[in-house]
């Protein structure tokens, strides 16, 4: 383990990793480490049985080790399932208000640290901290919408002949497993515990092993709040971790986010146990701008479609349609505002783009840069590593963001999901031409149109294969609204209403009124 180099470093770490008093707002890149447990189960941080297969979790800022991660073995998976089927036992028994109680107070002690959850996140993600902001904001309001469902479901009754009648109970699964990602670790965490327990179920939950910190935290708040013990459990580790998870006799559900072929072992491994799998999986997501376009929203809807959390997004537009006769306005706007994104200290409030998650990913993005100059695309401007100002950054991750030219539909930057601020431009001349090209394509999780034709901004969604289609905005995700892939970018919602039915099950109850009547 990483020992604090101080005193008050060890002060910082203890209280900044507690649920009490947001001492973590005065943390500053590069001065954070973390000592306790980062597991949780039976109402508590619970340490490693063993210190086997432990790995390095660094700070995408400064590249230092941030922490060690000690991934769960068997006997600590179990341990956790069985305190979250104790909690799930009583949980599901109370009634939707009385989870909705629980979980707005949840709601309310996200919101009163956001700041603190906020930095925490950016420590160990590497994304500025006005994207943190916004991604707990997110957070508590996913929290306090699912609360107001809880109270909502409910089933139907059905009148049959001779005074008999059925009706259906919504019930809660039992205990979920959930599977998260390194891009969005606190708000993935919530965005799959949320509609989860407001269905009565509770939740065993893996981060990824690159971004271990703020589950915890998430879960120490649901204990706050006043959930029981085991509701919400964390367990620490890698593919090994989660095999444990889906494989689980006692795991009635998993929802994973995260790559595609790690889906499709999930979804095999999970089939064996016929458990059913929400999987959130990548993207190649085409952006189409038309010429009679508000080139001005046009261009900040192509920025936001690429460079959010340094390109690391699954729903990312990063195949950007343009129409021939406005591209050369297009591309010259969209080089000066890319040029200007200040990059650097993830803490600074000034910053745009941070550091990628780690120096493999880094190199991958890197890569995808020169192979495309040498299948012919023209670099417009950044794909080269970024050293900021501060030496105390020097050993951080930082790419400067690329914008590529003369791309066309087969080369690997226009195919393959790079996952970093990388954003590919192709001229286009038709409707109905662009929408070949888009959904030419295993992926199918988001796409955009920029149109002032509102006939054309609705045939193109129509016609575009994905799971969402934003017409005039890009990567605009409210709570309320559902989300999730056609195509080899997965199955299953989440956020919104019909999420709800992902993490429950119906049952139907035939009540007779009169005598039977058989034929034997």
């Amino acid at each position: 383990m990483q020992r604090p180099r101080s005193r008050a470093a060890a002060s910082l770490t203890r209280r900044c990793l507690r649920p009490g008093p947001p001492s973590a707002q005065h943390a500053s890149t590069g001065t954070l480490q973390v000592t306790d447990p980062l597991n949780f189960w039976g109402g508590r941080r619970v340490a490693p049985r063993q210190q086997a297969d432990a790995q390095d979790v660094f700070e995408p800022a400064t590249g230092r080790v941030l922490c060690q991660l000690i991934p769960c073995k068997a006997e600590e998976v179990d341990e956790a399932m069985q305190s979250a089927h104790t909690a799930y036992l009583k949980w599901s028994k109370m009634s939707g208000m009385e989870r909705a109680r629980v979980m707005l107070e949840a709601a309310r002690i996200i919101r009163e640290r956001r700041e603190a959850i906020s930095k925490l996140e950016v420590i160990n993600n590497g994304k500025s901290i006005t994207e943190a902001l916004a991604d707990i904001d997110f957070s508590w309001q996913c929290v306090e919408y699912y609360a107001g469902l809880a109270g909502t479901l409910a089933g139907q009754h059905i009148q049959l002949p001779s005074g008999a009648f059925a009706y259906t109970r919504r019930e809660a699964l039992g205990v979920c497993a959930g599977i998260g990602a390194f891009n969005y670790p606190f708000q993935i965490a919530v965005v799959k515990s949320a509609p989860a327990l407001a269905c009565g179920n509770a939740m065993v939950f893996k981060p990824s092993p690159m971004t271990p910190v703020t589950a915890v935290i998430l879960a120490e708040i649901y204990k706050e709040a006043g959930a029981p013990d085991g509701l919400f459990c964390v367990v620490q580790g890698g593919p090994e971790t989660g095999t444990l998870l889906c494989q689980h006799p006692m795991v009635a559900k998993v929802s994973f986010t995260g790559s595609v072929p790690t889906g499709k072992k999930i979804m095999e491994m999970s089939a064996k146990g016929v458990k059913p799998v929400t999987l959130e999986l990548g993207g190649k997501s085409p952006l189409i701008i038309f010429k009679d376009c508000e080139l001005e929203n046009a261009i900040k809807g192509a920025l936001m479609a690429n460079f959010l959390t340094q390109g690391q997004v699954c729903c990312n537009g990063t195949r950007v349609f343009v129409q021939r006769e406005i591209m050369p306005k297009f591309l010259e706007e969209v080089v000066k505002r890319t040029k200007a994104i200040p990059v650097g200290d993830p803490l600074l409030d000034a910053t745009r783009m941070g550091a990628l998650i780690s120096k493999p990913q880094l190199d991958k993005a890197l890569g995808f840069v020169s192979q495309a100059k040498k299948e012919g695309a023209k670099v417009l401007c950044g794909g080269e590593p970024f050293t900021p100002s501060d030496p105390n950054l020097a050993g951080g991750y930082y790419m400067s963001p690329c914008v590529l030219d003369s791309c066309r539909d087969d080369m690997t930057c226009v195919k393959e999901e790079i996952f970093g601020p990388v954003m590919s431009v192709l001229a286009f001349d038709t409707e109905e031409e662009v929408l070949q090209r888009a959904n030419s394509t295993t992926f199918g999780l988001a796409s955009g149109v920029f149109t002032r034709d509102i006939s054309r901004a609705h045939r193109v969604a129509e016609n575009l294969q994905a799971g969402t289609c934003f017409i005039n905005n890009y990567n605009v995700s409210p709570v309320e609204v559902p989300f999730g892939g056609y195509k080899n970018s997965g199955f299953g919602r989440e956020n919104g209403q019909v999420t709800i039915e992902y993490y429950s099950q119906l049952k139907t109850v035939v009540v007779e009124m009169g005598d039977v009547e058989s034929l034997f």
